[in-house]
């Protein structure tokens, strides 16, 4: 996967996390990539690590 496939890819979860939407992420690169973008947007969002990767949720009560 090439660095503009992840960008892509982060752009696509934060458009989806913007709607109220969770998201998922497998990839250590395509992890921080979402998490700087949820700090840049100043979006509130959870986050619940897995042995496989990591959930990204809206924090709903912050809407």
């Amino acid at each position: 996967m090439t660095v503009l496939d992840l960008r892509e890819m982060r752009d696509e979860k934060i458009r989806q996390l913007k709607e109220g939407r969770s998201v998922y992420a497998e990839s250590g690169e395509l992890i921080r990539l979402i998490k700087r973008g949820i700090e840049k947007e100043k979006l509130v969002v959870k986050l619940e690590k897995t042995d496989g990767g990591c959930w990204f949720i809206p924090d709903e009560k912050e809407e």
